[in-house]
């Protein structure tokens, strides 16, 4: 065989190679989705509708999540997030809320009172400010600086709990589905850009002035756009601890899908709180730039919604526990 024969079979070999598993020999690489997306924490089924026809209208991440989150912030009946939260110790609600998006630009309201929309006032922070997080009167200040106007966020409901609960004032900070919640939001355009926001009342209760992982950038919520976002729910304080959110997303930047991410993450708050994760509850969700998505938490009970092209549904979370 001719040294040109044999260098034109082994191009030829390699070649093929190359073709079928793609450049340098490796698999494909994935392509990032442009499908609508939206995964939400626990059965925020109208939320996520919302946000989905947001997306379903061609609009983008950033506007979807916001319409989305608006809608627990002003349902009277969802005890956790905005209008009709439970209050403090002394019967004020206070609100928190962050909003994230595919630029890498966030804005966060905390300890804000009387506002009926945190998610807005949050983006105008992010838009408007050289500041990502704007706290208590300051923060009331430029929402009604932008046009917000005050309201009482207490309904009678919550007024008549909280005075039940004074009798004993026995407060434990351990939050689960029965007495505090929140809703975290991460969505996906069909331009591929994600973005999130997450929104609460705070756990019922608190001390004044206590603000948990929501509005913190990193701990209750974190999207970066080449890789993925992440948001969680339950104990403030242990998300805090561990940024949860963002160690999601560096787990999925080190290749790991949303779900293994999430089961990783769930395992370092194990980790750091021995003895004592029994007693709490921790859920983290996650998308990735490809369109997938996962869910996890320390105990059993935690549920996510997700709409996508194929529909919505409610998943019951695989848990540590």
């Amino acid at each position: 065989m001719t040294t040109n024969r044999r260098t034109f079979l082994h191009r030829t070999f390699f070649t093929g190679i190359t073709t079928t598993l793609g450049i340098s020999g490796f698999a494909p690489k994935k392509q990032r989705s442009k499908a609508p997306l939206v995964v939400a924490t626990w059965n925020n089924e109208k939320a996520c509708q919302a946000a989905y026809q947001v997306l379903d209208q061609q609009g983008n991440a950033l506007d979807a999540v916001e319409q989305g989150v608006m809608i627990p912030e002003a349902d009277p009946n969802d005890r956790s997030v905005g209008y009709g939260g439970r209050p403090d110790r002394d019967g004020k609600v206070t609100v928190d809320s962050c909003i994230m998006d595919a630029k890498g630009q966030c804005g966060s309201v905390v300890f804000l009172e009387d506002i009926l929309h945190p998610v807005q006032v949050a983006r105008k922070v992010m838009e408007q400010t050289p500041h990502v997080i704007l706290a208590g009167e300051g923060a009331q200040q430029f929402a009604l600086a932008n046009g917000f106007e005050k309201q009482n966020l207490l309904t009678e409901d919550s007024r008549k709990e909280w005075q039940e609960w004074l009798k004993n004032a026995a407060y434990k900070p351990v939050i689960n589905i029965e007495n505090h919640d929140t809703i975290g939001m991460l969505t996906q355009d069909a331009m591929g850009d994600l973005a999130g926001a997450c929104t609460t009342s705070g756990a019922a209760y608190k001390m004044r002035g206590r603000v948990g992982d929501s509005p913190i950038i990193g701990a209750g919520l974190y999207v970066d756009n080449t890789v993925g976002s992440a948001t969680g729910t339950g104990l403030g304080e242990a998300l805090l601890r561990t940024l949860g959110s963002f160690l999601v997303v560096e787990f999925m930047r080190q290749g790991d899908t949303p779900q293994k991410a999430c089961e990783k993450a769930i395992k370092r708050v194990v980790d750091h709180h021995p003895g004592t994760y029994q007693e709490f509850q921790i859920g983290l969700i996650a998308t990735d730039i490809y369109g997938r998505y996962g869910g996890y938490s320390i105990q059993p009970g935690f549920s996510y919604f997700v709409i996508n092209a194929k529909g919505g549904q409610l998943i019951k979370s695989r848990s540590y526990l």
